[in-house]
């Protein structure tokens, strides 16, 4: 940067006496501009519908949701949106900056079914994949009680849901894609915690984290 390093070296010449009268440069002057390539980020929602969530769970869950998406169209984020309940998981919106239809999605969300975690984790591995391909950053939300009981393999299996959920954990958080957790449970739960740490998030609780201080933890 060559006016930083002039501006740097002009107080010091009179005591750098120099009989060419040239400017007297020393390596500690010495300047340099570093130029960082910033990605446009995607904020992908992950969204807990099941049974277990419980519909005034998931309203408060989207109420949360709705905040975000406020601070991500000043900011000119993409969104995502993936929901799971029932059988499985699916990419209910891929990545846009169209935050009308996230909302709009996000307020239509039937509830009810079993809660297919594992499968809601693994496609977001994939989204979040995808994006980084298209040069976007994924910041992933992921709102769930955490009371997984639908496996890999489509059986009813807690036990085997649970282990499928930490696996596919540890591939998210392998990645290094930032994860917020925002437990939707009505009481803490230890397998949700342990799902936390796996994918090294910090958790906000509801309703006690405000939907401001959701925001306030991602953005």
């Amino acid at each position: 940067d060559v006016l930083a390093t002039l501006q740097a070296a002009a107080p010091w010449q009179k005591l750098r006496a120099n009989p060419q009268d040239r400017l007297a440069i020393r390596p500690s002057d010495l300047r340099v501009r570093r130029y960082r390539e910033r990605s446009e980020r995607m904020l992908l929602f992950v969204v807990d519908a099941s049974g277990s969530a419980a519909m005034a769970r998931l309203a408060e869950a989207k109420g949360a949701a709705e905040a975000i998406l406020s601070e991500a169209y000043r900011s000119r984020d993409h969104v995502s949106l993936i929901t799971f309940r029932g059988d499985q998981a699916d990419c209910a919106l891929e990545a846009t900056r169209s935050l009308v239809r996230a909302k709009r999605l996000l307020g239509g969300l039937p509830g009810g079914g079993a809660t297919p975690l594992a499968d809601a984790l693994r496609k977001c591995a994939e989204q979040a994949a995808q994006a980084r391909r298209r040069g976007l950053t994924p910041h992933v939300i992921l709102m769930t009680d955490g009371r997984a009981n639908k496996a890999l393999d489509g059986s009813v299996d807690k036990a085997q849901a649970r282990a499928d959920a930490l696996k596919m954990a540890r591939l998210l958080a392998g990645s290094g894609v930032h994860v917020l957790v925002v437990d939707s449970g009505l009481r803490p739960n230890s397998d949700l915690d342990e799902i936390a740490q796996t994918l090294k998030a910090r958790t906000v609780r509801l309703p006690r984290g405000q939907r401001n201080q959701v925001s306030a933890e991602l953005l």
